[in-house]
């Protein structure tokens, strides 16, 4: 006897596809070796401090072997990627001065629009480097610093040198210090002591090359008392071969400061994310995360938030959206590294069509994080019998004076509230359009109100009765 399924359509895509011709400027020679990180540094004039830490974490990597637990990585050769592919255009301030088919690829995508009507600041990355970069004068008058990594080591070279790949170092994992030997592009933000940047600033990352990597870093500083919101989108055109993103996030949050940081990533299904993020909180200061992945055919990402100083607080807040072909292992780390600190973490995750989507979290309380307080709610649903979810958290605590709560559900749609809303008026259909539509809400509202509308508009809730 045939069966009824529930199947959920998968993610229009048609806004991301499109691809340019290649009319990179410049592009180095496939595959990985001291003389192509060499040739990158040469090429964007670097300081020697910063080609020796090139080459050291190409030692780095190739002494690394790669992640014994989550998901496969045997696709990517690193023989077939182009690590630095430039754009045949400087950064511009003026966005009539940017090449047309860029600027037509970015105004496909909104980020003109998006810029002039909610935005303090954007800034474009093209392939490996930003070809727009612009902030209200406004700020520029209050001595906040928003521009591309390249400008930065240029011009703010004493905060660079001092910061950069600290926070987030070569040693930690042979993605890191890929990273750490082919980098290029990325935002730069400071924001000073005291000054609220109310509107948020957004780069967008886009990876048209084939077979290509990218590699952007974003590293930002929110002094005292002060506070931002930066936002970050990705996307990429699909190709019959594997494209990788390491990018970097090096986030310093000072005394009493507060940052939110939004991602939506969005890449295409030939893509390894193997991304890395991390901030580090002083005291009574606070880190936000607002975190959507819905493309890539594998991905890697867990924010990490290290709590620092007393008070200090971090809230994580996630969803994942697994399809066909697809293996997304995200979550989240905290480590509570100082009294009466607090983190929260809020994720949910859709896996259908055979998709893998798998929570991994780690919390940390450190024997000197009394009163630590962390609340941990993680949900995922399953639209079919082919999907797989896995919830995998870990709790190392080294202090008995704590307060800590996880919670986790893993479930697919309930017949009896489809029959419910059915009685109320309700197609099959639209009952459970409903039911998801109200399980991802709760992340929704957190999301900035234009990448609210591009969730709901990805993910195309739509699900329909298919005879199988």
């Amino acid at each position: 006897m045939d069966k009824q399924k529930t199947m959920l359509k998968d993610i229009d895509r048609e806004r991301f596809d499109f691809r340019d011709e290649d009319k990179s400027g410049y592009k180095t020679g496939k595959g990985l070796s001291a003389d192509i990180v060499a040739e990158i540094s040469k090429v964007k004039n670097e300081p020697l401090w910063m080609l020796e830490h090139r080459l050291r974490s190409l030692e780095i990597y190739d002494q690394t072997p790669l992640p014994a637990w989550g998901p496969p990585l045997d696709e990517l050769n690193m023989d077939e990627i182009v690590t630095y592919v430039r754009p045949d255009t400087k950064m511009k301030s003026n966005w009539n001065e940017v090449p047309e088919y860029i600027k037509s690829t970015f105004e496909r995508l909104g980020i003109p629009q998006a810029e002039r009507n909610y935005l303090a600041g954007a800034g474009a990355q093209y392939d490996s480097e930003v070809v727009y970069h612009n902030i209200k004068q406004e700020l520029l008058s209050q001595g906040v610093i928003y521009t591309d990594m390249e400008t930065a080591l240029r011009e703010h070279e004493d905060i660079v040198r001092e910061l950069f790949m600290k926070l987030v170092p070569p040693q930690d994992h042979k993605f890191v210090a890929l990273h750490g030997a082919v980098w290029s592009g990325g935002s730069f933000v400071y924001v000073p002591q005291g000054i609220h940047v109310d509107i948020p600033l957004q780069s967008y990352f886009r990876l048209n090359a084939p077979g290509a990597g990218q590699f952007e870093h974003t590293l930002i500083v929110v002094e005292k008392g002060a506070s931002a919101h930066f936002i970050e989108g990705c996307s990429a055109p699909k190709y019959n071969v594997v494209n990788l993103h390491a990018g970097c996030v090096e986030l310093y949050v000072r005394e009493g400061a507060s940052l939110r940081y939004s991602t939506i990533e969005n890449w295409s299904k030939n893509m390894m994310n193997l991304n890395t993020k991390r901030a580090i909180v002083e005291k009574n200061g606070s880190i936000e995360w607002i975190s959507g992945t819905f493309g890539s055919h594998t991905t890697m990402l867990y924010p990490t938030s290290i709590l620092k100083g007393e008070g200090s607080r971090s809230a994580f807040t996630g969803i994942t959206f697994a399809g066909k072909g697809q293996n997304l292992d995200t979550g989240t780390n905290v480590v509570h590294a100082a009294p009466n600190t607090s983190s929260t973490v809020s994720s949910r995750s859709i896996s259908k069509d055979g998709g893998c989507a798998v929570y991994r979290s780690s919390i940390t309380i450190l024997p000197e994080a009394s009163g630590a307080k962390s609340s941990i709610v993680c949900e995922s649903l399953m639209m079919d019998s082919a999907s797989r979810t896995d919830t995998i958290p870990v709790m190392d605590i080294r202090n008995d004076k704590v307060d800590i709560g996880h919670e986790a559900r893993i479930g697919r749609i309930s017949d009896a509230a489809v029959f419910y809303l059915m009685t109320r008026g309700l197609t099959e259909e639209e009952a459970k359009a409903t039911i998801v539509r109200g399980f991802v809400e709760p992340i929704a509202k957190e999301l900035p109100l234009e990448y609210a509308v591009e969730m709901n508009r990805l993910i195309s809730i739509e699900l329909e009765g298919t005879i199988g």
